[in-house]
């Protein structure tokens, strides 16, 4: 049997393969969107708070969240329907 030389250039390329077809079957199977889970400083840019106002919407549970490993997640389609349920409809005088 004749030995093959694998390059990095092969392992990347595999490992993009296997990336795609993992996202392909999550997506298939819709247990996981793409950029569904976001990281806590993309959820403070968005709501435009700081680290102790999130930290006070997880204690009071107003944004639900996910940890694994010591890394919190927040579904962003969770926090869009917050957004949308607190919506007020104020009225604007004008002088």
């Amino acid at each position: 049997m004749p030995a093959s030389i694998v390059t990095s250039d092969d392992l990347e390329r595999l490992k993009e393969e296997m990336l795609y077809e993992i996202k392909e079957i999550l997506i298939k199977y819709e247990r996981i969107t793409i950029d569904r889970w976001i990281k806590s400083g993309k959820v403070m840019d968005k709501l435009e708070i700081s680290p102790g106002t999130l930290q006070n919407f997880r204690i009071n549970q107003t944004i639900p969240f996910t940890k694994l490993g010591g890394i919190i997640y927040y579904d962003e389609t969770k926090i869009n329907e917050i957004m949308v349920k607190n919506e007020t409809k104020s009225k604007i005088l004008l002088p």
